[in-house]
């Protein structure tokens, strides 16, 4: 992906139905006369509330309506992120590298170097992939990233369409431990202490210049007000609906 001209939109503190429309909005700008020339887009965000973010094809895990805490679906795959405690990233990709194995590759890499150039290492998880899991963090496959101790820092899931990419991820830093014992009766990753998310965040960004990239980004601004018209029918309204040329996965 170096040489690709990109741009980095805002990070954005915002609620679950946001964030994830704002992810769908990325993908659908890759084909934008808006971002003309932009081959990829990148952005990093947290939540402004506990949130329980559901994988398309996943249902509900049993407690998640006793919690009381919204639910939101994304249109990728994988299974359920208590979000809250953590920084996420999303980046749309008009020309990935071929196949999945190999974007999620190369993407995880850029995310192990960020970590890298903090001190941390990270590997990616060796367990096979299945629909069965209740939450995101209970395994690790191939197109996630754990520490030397074999815990899950990231977990990572794609939309693919036409042929273009949006991948976004949650890295646990300070992850809630009442609500993901109540949620999935087990606890969560530790705690991040050593490093924040605004430092963890500029790693990242720096990495994406320097590594992925290996360029500046072009610095974009969100459409105001937003959300702006959708693009295509129900592509702004909801981010629930995968189309017939979309393939969410984990």
């Amino acid at each position: 992906m170096a040489g690709q001209q990109w741009g980095l939109l805002p990070s954005l503190q915002a609620g679950g139905a946001e964030q994830m429309q704002r992810d769908r909005w990325m993908l659908d700008q890759l084909a934008s006369p808006a971002v003309e020339g932009a081959q990829a887009l990148l952005r990093f965000y947290r939540w402004s509330e506990p949130t329980l973010s559901l994988g398309h094809h996943q249902e509900a895990p049993a407690r998640a309506a006793a919690s009381g805490l919204p639910v939101v679906r994304r249109p990728s795959g994988g299974a359920a992120v208590l979000h809250g405690g953590d920084l996420c990233y999303a980046i749309a990709l008009a020309q990935p590298p071929r196949g999945r194995r190999r974007t999620y590759l190369a993407l995880n890499h850029w995310l192990q170097l960020s970590f890298e150039a903090l001190g941390a290492v990270l590997q990616a998880g060796e367990e096979p992939q299945s629909r069965q899991e209740r939450q995101c963090f209970s395994s690790a496959t191939a197109a996630d990233l754990v520490d030397r101790s074999g815990r899950k820092r990231i977990g990572s899931a794609q939309l693919w369409r036409q042929g273009k990419l949006l991948q976004h991820g949650s890295i646990q830093l300070e992850p809630d431990t009442a609500l993901w014992a109540a949620l999935f009766d087990e606890a969560p990753p530790p705690a991040l202490a050593q490093f924040s998310g605004n430092l963890l965040e500029q790693a990242l960004l720096q990495q994406a210049k320097s590594w992925l990239f290996g360029q500046p980004p072009d610095q974009l601004t969100w459409p105001e007000p937003w959300p702006p018209a959708a693009r295509t029918s129900g592509s702004a309204a909801t981010v629930s609906a995968i189309g017939p040329n979309e393939s969410p996965r984990g």
